[in-house]
């Protein structure tokens, strides 16, 4: 064990805000290989005999969730004609519910019907989901066969209802490193749940590489010629990893071990690379063996509540406050964010028409890093190893230590925004790993990537509005440990969201006592704290009800603060 421990070592860096990490070379993103679902066991029931064509049309639609066999139970619903020529792997559209009906000049031999709904997302290759917000419409023939209803012209691709979606496909997590390869950062796909071997189909797809949106955020040491060669004899086997040296060894042995764990296949996991062991001393591993990568570490971490009220900041703990020393209570701050494990405090003050960048130490000590018109929330990098915030509405600022000289180095960063986004960025917040960044632009929440161009070069890519039902309502956000994105806005009957980093998933939470609007957001692995139009208030994620005060600050109109 002593071996591992030493590879590991090696890889763990540690710098706080008070140094700067080294970069390593990115490598080149792989393209995404096709993903082809593993066989089901389950028999799934064609056609009824006589059924009227509006009836068979949904069990139709019913049938395409099950990808077997290159979609047959969904060409059972075809004439002959149609089998040949239809190509059910073009798209896959998932609409909130489809709508039919029957067009004028249909007869009794031929029926045109129009499906209409709105889709809410696509399934791409490799289960890749990707969020819409666009009215759906289009047309499907349909003609008597040997006396039944059959579909003999429809549109390329699958449509499916989103409840068909979630009853039977589940979303797993892939993980890759980010550039400094200190965190995994989790990659999600959306895999046929009724497949006999989800842990050979997750191998390819982690052989096969990042997917397109994450791509650029994230390394991969695997080379073109990597392959999965499958599950046998209680082994994972690979090939093509030769090229690999000891250190790409313990992260790649890392990112299987992780998503196959995450994914409830038990271990402990025999990898072979090559023919040997991918490990030469280790030929098994558990999570224990690669626990520093474990990605519910934030999770699992102990978390610090703070409170921001009128201008100054204090500690909340067992019913009571105590301010923060120095000049966190000099009743000018407006926004700020805290990293307990890292000691470090950033802050956003107001002076006069100025916005001032403070960073300093929970001791109280501050210095004044810029200024700004505006300035956004400040927010921290995975360790705190730097931190963000954005100025006048459109700039994104790096804030970290030179390990060189040891002074604060302010680096703008650029980001690629949609061609049709405008707007001022409102808020700005990095996830827990530091690869994705949400934002608020015109109460419009989008979520990018972000990349390392060249040595300490930032630029967010890939952004994609992840809540488009949620309309411009967005006035907070905050990244939960788990990967999920908390959302305040201004909407009376449903004030707070939570939405799947993938956007696969926008639901309302628990609004009964809650008042829009919701101006503040923060989250620790047991409760979750809002400011709203009267008090602070939590809610523990245990709970499904009542919104209650926060001990200590009864009453009281506080920012919630979260810090690990």
């Amino acid at each position: 064990m002593d071996k591992l421990k030493q590879l590991t070592a090696v890889l763990a860096a540690t710098t706080l805000i008070t140094g700067c990490s080294t970069l390593p070379h990115d490598t080149d993103p792989q393209v995404l290989r096709s993903f082809v679902p593993s066989e089901s066991t389950q028999e799934v029931a064609g056609p009824i005999s006589n059924q009227d064509p509006d009836l068979l049309l949904r069990g139709f639609f019913s049938a395409g969730a099950y990808p077997t066999q290159q979609y047959e139970a969904a060409k059972a619903y075809l004439t002959e004609n149609a089998r040949g020529t239809w190509d059910p792997q073009a798209t896959i559209r998932i609409l909130d519910r489809i709508d039919l009906n029957t067009l004028p000049g249909s007869t009794d031999e031929e029926r045109t019907i129009a499906i209409r709904g709105t889709q809410v997302g696509s399934l791409g290759s490799g289960g890749v989901y990707q969020p819409d917000n666009t009215e759906y419409e289009d047309e499907i023939t349909m003609r008597q066969e040997d006396g039944e209803w059959r579909i003999d012209a429809l549109p390329e691709g699958i449509v499916l209802e989103r409840n068909d979606l979630r009853n039977h496909y589940a979303p797993h997590d892939l993980y890759f490193f980010d550039p400094s390869g200190e965190v995994l950062v989790s990659d999600r796909r959306w895999l046929f749940n009724e497949s006999q071997s989800i842990d050979t189909v997750m191998m390819s797809l982690l052989v096969g590489g990042p997917s397109p949106s994450i791509a650029p955020g994230v390394v991969n040491p695997l080379g073109a010629d990597a392959t999965f060669v499958g599950y046998n004899d209680g082994e994972f086997q690979f090939t093509g990893l030769g090229n690999l040296d000891d250190n790409a060894r313990l992260r790649f042995a890392a990112q299987v071990v992780w998503t196959l764990a995450r994914a409830d296949i038990a271990g402990p996991y025999t990898l072979v690379a090559d023919g040997a062991p991918l490990l030469s001393e280790f030929p098994t591993l558990s999570t224990d063996d690669v626990a520093e990568y474990n990605p519910d570490s934030y999770t699992n971490s102990v978390a610090t509540l703070f409170a921001l009220q009128n201008g100054s900041v204090s500690r909340v703990s067992t019913g009571s406050t105590s301010p923060l020393p120095g000049g966190w209570s000099s009743g000018d701050i407006d926004s700020i964010s805290i990293s307990t494990s890292a000691n470090v405090v950033a802050a956003v003050r107001h002076r006069g028409e100025e916005a001032v960048l403070s960073v300093g130490s929970l001791e109280g000590t501050t210095s004044e890093v810029l200024t700004a018109e505006s300035i956004t929330r400040p927010t921290f990098e995975y360790a705190a190893t730097g931190l963000w915030a954005v100025l006048d509405g459109e700039t994104p600022v790096r804030i970290a230590r030179s390990s060189a000289t040891g002074e604060l180095v302010q680096t703008e960063a650029e980001i690629v925004l949609p061609r049709d986004v405008t707007g001022p960025i409102s808020e700005f917040q990095l996830s827990r790993t530091g690869v994705r960044a949400a934002m608020i632009i015109e109460g419009r929440v989008y979520v990018g990537v972000v990349t390392r161009p060249g040595p300490g070069e930032r630029r967010i890519t890939n952004i994609t509005e992840v809540a488009p039902s949620l309309g411009e309502a967005a006035l907070s956000i905050n990244w939960r440990p788990d990967g999920i994105l908390l959302v305040g806005t201004s909407i009376p009957e449903t004030p707070l969201w939570r939405v799947e980093q993938d956007g696969s998933a926008v639901v309302s939470m628990p609004s009964g006592n809650l008042n829009a609007p919701v101006v503040a957001v923060a989250s620790s692995a047991t409760t979750v704290y809002v400011t709203d139009a009267h008090a602070m208030l939590q809610l523990p994620t245990a709970d499904n009800d009542i919104w209650r005060e926060v001990p200590g600050l009864l009453g009281t109109r506080a920012a919630p603060v979260v810090a690990y």
